[in-house]
């Protein structure tokens, strides 16, 4: 499910009158802004707030053109500034700062919606709060928002731990003159929508987008009746509640889906997955094939009958690539893959580099169809099988395996997943972890009948693929 576009979804039907049904008896929009009118007008003549030039020069009743779509009748359109104070914030010199004073809120501070003050804090003087920085003081309720991207529309309510506080130039302070509470929460379900925040953003030539105060003053907004704003408030949230219950859901599932991945991988490599045939070539035998002198050592207690343990390199060839050196230009130029190229189980081809390689080089360094890789660092152990029609080369820095005899590759690959997932695939190094070619030689690997290790991936397979369909379901 996508909760990101449910919750789009609900947002756009709340800003459209379309989330809660109107009710005839409510008082309407145009008084509702009326009432908020008078109590600026008392905040201006208290000298609490002043009167913008250009609120001072316009009609009483302003007229509303290009809006974005239609209210109902009982809503009214206006623009941000006829119902809260809108101020930008401003940064002061480095002097200012200091290690314990006032909290001074960057942008980095507004995490999830929300004041995460405890996320890199600093601080001001109070003399500077009170002094250069008097028009951007935060109040209990205010609400935040960004207006320096990308993103834009990262919003925040200051909360009551937040006293008193100040913001940084890249946000505007929102602060309904009347019913402060009931509209800021309002107003973070209308902005949060993005259309009207996208539709005056605008682009710099680098790239960054940004809204100015004067565009953040003049956003449209339509308003419903006070009581409508309250029922609309409270249907948001209960589907906020939802959802945030069905994303605990989906992220219990994801969690279960790869625990039931990694116990299906346990099962397989300790030959509890799928049934032993006793008809099925005993692994000694295999393991005489690839090496007549093998030690044939069974472990009963870990493994079934007929399996045997051994180390890769006794099943495998391997070995890595060429080292990049730029001082060595001979050869035939050919596309290699490094460790960049290699992904769990699936190779990314967005950026592939050629290098010469000598006529010498070209046996050891050449991945063919139906081979292991293994890079040596990074995500140590990180495996995926070659099986493409052709032929690749490979840098230093990847192992190369390749079985000695008839196996199936595929277990030996679930093999180093099962390692690496319970931290049984390490490496030391020199300032940097990695798998050396004697370390990946000596990994102890369970060497089932051939014929189980066809059925064992066969059946991994298949659950896995029921559970990727599962966990695409539930992307979001």
């Amino acid at each position: 499910m996508d909760t990101k576009a449910l919750r789009q979804k609900i947002l756009d039907l709340a800003i459209h009158g379309k989330l809660v049904p109107q009710d005839p008896n409510d008082e309407p929009a145009s008084v509702l802004l009326e009432r908020i009118k008078a109590e600026k007008e008392r905040l201006i003549k208290e000298g609490k707030i002043k009167r913008s030039k250009k609120s001072a020069k316009s009609s009483d009743t302003p007229h509303y053109e290009n809006v974005p779509f239609e209210l109902p009748n009982s809503w009214v359109w206006c623009r941000l500034e006829d119902i809260a104070y809108v101020a930008s914030g401003s940064t002061p010199d480095k002097t200012c700062f200091v290690e314990n004073g006032v909290p001074y809120i960057k942008m980095y501070n507004l995490r999830n919606q929300k004041i995460d003050f405890a996320y890199h804090p600093q601080y001001i003087t109070e003399e500077v709060h009170n002094g250069k920085l008097q028009r951007s003081r935060t109040e209990v309720g205010d609400l935040i928002m960004n207006i320096v991207g990308p993103p834009l529309g990262k919003l925040a309510i200051i909360p009551t731990t937040l006293p008193q506080a100040n913001f940084n130039q890249a946000a505007v302070l929102i602060r309904p003159y009347k019913f402060k509470e009931v509209l800021v929460s309002y107003l973070k379900v209308y902005l949060e929508e993005m259309s009207e925040i996208n539709s005056i953003a605008t682009r710099g030539s680098a790239g960054q987008v940004n809204i100015s105060l004067t565009q953040s003053q003049n956003m449209r907004i339509p308003i419903p009746p006070l009581n409508e704003v309250r029922r609309i408030i409270e249907e948001v949230s209960k589907y906020d509640i939802l959802i945030d219950s069905l994303k605990q859901n989906i992220t219990d599932i994801q969690n279960l889906i790869a625990y039931t991945k990694s116990k299906i991988l346990d099962l397989a490599i300790h030959g509890k997955l799928v049934p032993q045939d006793p008809n099925d070539e005993p692994a000694s035998k295999l393991l005489k094939r690839i090496n007549p002198k093998a030690k044939i050592t069974s472990d009963n207690e870990h493994y079934p009958y007929g399996w045997q343990y051994t180390i890769l390199g006794e099943i495998f060839t391997h070995n890595t690539g060429k080292a990049l050196n730029s001082s060595n230009k001979e050869g035939m130029m050919k596309s290699y893959l490094t460790t960049s190229n290699v992904h769990w189980d699936k190779f990314d081809f967005t950026v592939l580099k050629q290098m010469p390689y000598k006529e010498n080089e070209l046996d050891k360094c050449t991945v063919t169809k139906g081979d292991l890789l293994v890079c040596e660092g990074g995500d140590i152990g990180r495996s995926a099988i070659w099986n493409y029609d052709y032929d690749i080369c490979i840098q230093n820095h990847i192992h190369k395996l390749r079985a000695k005899i008839d196996l199936c590759v595929a277990f030996y690959y679930y093999v180093l997943l099962y390692l690496k997932e319970n931290n049984l695939i390490g490496g030391k190094g020199i300032g940097l972890l990695g798998l050396s070619s004697n370390a990946l030689h000596k990994i102890n690997v369970p060497l089932p009948p051939l014929a189980e290790q066809y059925r064992i991936v066969q059946k991994i397979e298949e659950l896995f693929s029921i559970l990727d369909n599962i966990q695409e379901s539930l992307k979001v």
